[in-house]
């Protein structure tokens, strides 16, 4: 079997063990005689894979029992409606922190329902940094602080969650959950799209503080409701069944690792292994402030567009794919999510080192 080492943002790698186990139930699950696609989401077998999936994500994150999880749809892109949609229920404000693309989307979709306030930006410097936020610069009347805890496209992620006080604080964590151990409780509402670390594209995990929920206007339409999936336990409508099988799946190849402690420990021996790569080198560097760096997502140039494009081919040709840069930055960018082995990286720290002895 043929398998390259998938550097891409999104879909990005899965697990090995998760997919050869998905590989091995495809056709006939658990003596079902159907398929995890085929399978009704009212029906025995499925209510226990999204139930196994729930539990095994509390376990691992160590959610309070306060909080809901909800397995929808729409993606981290339909959350920046649904947020506003739910949690404008008092003063209709909320204060944003814009550290990128996806925060600058979040940001707009919000001011279609309510008043926003970017409270801090790092735009000024090419969002190569994420700026200092402080309780004095937060609203004591919004009805949430929003922040992007990982940015995909610069590379950047918090180093310390900000201490919003009495305000909710909302984050989108779509490309570093389960990276690492977080303290759920700092957060009133996390939202994730699923084709980072937990399972195929189509799915997206909310967990939700309980008294956040069941504000939405009389007019927010059922689907956009959190409520709605609260009450019917995500199973309002026909949820995307095979994304919540294989998320079970990761849940339980974290669980067999060991948890998220021993996840983080690899996911920052990786980083740490690019990055001294990148300090070492005379022909690539990192755009990041180092305080600010991603340990998932880690961007990289070399100041010139032709040796860019020459590593970009000459990688993919020792099987390191999807290492082209996002059009708004340029140069590349490895995304080394969990399902990236430590042999992946090896691999291109080894490719940097021999492409630059060549090229200098």
């Amino acid at each position: 079997m043929n398998r390259v080492f998938n550097f891409s943002a999104g879909p990005s790698m899965l697990p090995l063990p998760v997919l050869e186990k998905a590989q091995g139930e495809l056709v006939n699950y658990r003596n079902s005689g159907m398929s995890v696609m085929e399978l009704s989401h009212r029906s025995d077998w499925f209510t226990e894979i999204i139930t196994e999936a729930e539990q095994l994500l509390r376990e691992l994150m160590a959610i309070p029992d306060n909080y809901k999880v909800l397995f929808l749809q729409g993606g981290a892109s339909q959350q920046f409606s649904m947020v506003p949609m739910n949690l404008f229920t008092k003063s209709g404000k909320a204060d944003y922190v814009n550290t990128g693309s996806w925060s600058k989307k979040a940001i707009k979709e919000a001011e279609k329902f309510g008043a926003v306030n970017v409270i801090a930006s790092s735009e000024e410097a090419n969002f190569t940094h994420i700026p200092d936020v402080d309780s004095t610069m937060i609203d004591p009347e919004a009805d949430y602080v929003h922040i992007t805890t990982n940015n995909t496209i610069e590379g950047t992620a918090y180093a310390e969650i900000p201490d919003t006080g009495d305000v909710p604080l909302v984050a989108d964590m779509s490309s570093n959950i389960l990276s690492e151990e977080i303290d759920v409780s700092k957060f009133d509402l996390i939202y994730a799209g699923a084709q980072k670390n937990i399972a195929p594209a189509g799915l997206t995990l909310v967990i939700i503080r309980e008294d956040l929920i069941g504000h939405a206007p009389e007019n927010c339409p059922a689907m956009l409701n959190y409520k709605t999936h609260s009450d019917s336990g995500s199973l309002y409508n026909t949820p995307p069944t095979y994304g919540v099988y294989m998320a079970k799946l990761v849940f339980e190849w974290l669980k067999e690792l060991e948890g998220l402690r021993e996840m983080e420990k690899i996911n920052r021996e990786k980083a740490q292994m690019l990055y001294d790569a990148l300090e070492e080198s005379s022909l690539f560097q990192s755009p990041v402030r180092k305080k600010s760096r991603s340990l998932m997502n880690i961007p990289f140039v070399s100041g010139s567009a032709d040796v860019d494009a020459a590593f970009i081919k000459e990688a993919q040709a020792e099987g390191l794919e999807t290492l082209k840069g996002h059009r708004s930055v340029g140069g590349m960018r490895a995304s080394i999510y969990n399902a990236m082995p430590v042999e992946g990286v090896e691999a291109l720290v080894t490719f940097m080192n021999d492409f630059e002895h060549k090229h200098r």
